[in-house]
This record gives C-alpha cells, sequence and structure tokens, in this order.
C-alpha cells in the first residue's frame, strides 16, 4: 500500500514555500486500526504528510533532476489537535535552504486553523543510479512519473496562480 499524502497543492513559490492540503476521509483503511471507535489521522502520517509536501517543493526547485526524496531527520516534532474524518490537513513548508544532495526545511500543519503537527524536517535528495549505475532507466521512469502525479494534484496551477504569481 501505497500514502499519497498531498491531495492538492495550494501555493507554490519555489524554491521557498508551498502550501499543500490532505483531506481525511473515513474511507483511507488505515482509520479502521487506528482507534476504531475514535479514528484519527496517525501521527506518522502527519509527519509523512509535511515530508511529501516537502518533497514537491525540492522537486519542482530542482525541475524533477533528483528521483528520490527521503527523509533523513525530523528535529522538534510537536503534535497539537487531530485530524478526523471530514477534517484538513494545510502543511505549510517553508525552505531554509534547498542544496543538491540534501534540503531543509520549517514545517507546520494545521487543522481547523489549530497546530496538528510541526517539525524541522531534513531530506536527502538523490537518483537510483548514484546507487547502482543499473538504475538509470528507473530514473528515466520516475522523473515522467512525478511530473505527472504533480499536474494531478495542481502543481502547475498552483505556480501560476501563487501570490507571488510565479
Amino acid at each position: 500500500m501505497k500514502f499519497y499524502l498531498v491531495d492538492h497543492i495550494q501555493e507554490l513559490e519555489p524554491p521557498d514555500r508551498i502550501v499543500a492540503i490532505k483531506n481525511l476521509t473515513l474511507a483511507e483503511e488505515y482509520l479502521a486500526d487506528h482507534f476504531p471507535a475514535y479514528p484519527v489521522l496517525p501521527g506518522v502520517l502527519m509527519l509523512e504528510a509535511l515530508v511529501q509536501t516537502a518533497a514537491w517543493l525540492v522537486r519542482v526547485a530542482t525541475d524533477f533532476e533528483k528521483t528520490l526524496i527521503l527523509l533523513k531527520e525530523a528535529r522538534n516534532v510537536r503534535y497539537g489537535t487531530f485530524v478526523r474524518p471530514g477534517g484538513r490537513l494545510v502543511m505549510e513548508v517553508t525552505a531554509q535552504t534547498i542544496g543538491p544532495d540534501e534540503s531543509r526545511f520549517k514545517a507546520i500543519g494545521l487543522c481547523d486553523e489549530k497546530t496538528a503537527v510541526q517539525a524541522r524536517l531534513t531530506l536527502e535528495h538523490t537518483n537510483v543510479a548514484d546507487e547502482d549505475p543499473g538504475g538509470a532507466e528507473i530514473d528515466a521512469s520516475l522523473r515522467p512519473f512525478w511530473r505527472r502525479r504533480f499536474g494531478l494534484i495542481g502543481g502547475p496551477q498552483a505556480l501560476r496562480t501563487g501570490p507571488n504569481g510565479a
């Protein structure tokens, strides 16, 4: 099972900032096991949603150069309010640095304008071929995959309609 936790990119100001949305519905399978009588988005998935949001900023800022963007470190992670089915997690991620192989971010997730999760994230970015020279074909197939997915979640529109008119 894959967890795609960014449903929509609302604002995108590369390389500085991104705002994305995760809508939580009762149809999500993991809710059946996570507090069945009181279903909420698990904390680890809230954190993963922040990581995925930051990864979109890296992809766009680097023109989808790196195909693997992974969490290296999460610091100062704090949880606040719950995100229940019908709720919306609004994730705002601000880049501190985006380098060729590593990036640092300040991230917050809000539900009903209350903090649900916040963290400082370090992501590393690489290509499959960096670890295995035979992986160049995988990289070649992943780049268009990520570009298509970016289109599906409103990325190109967010670029055009962001506050700075990027």
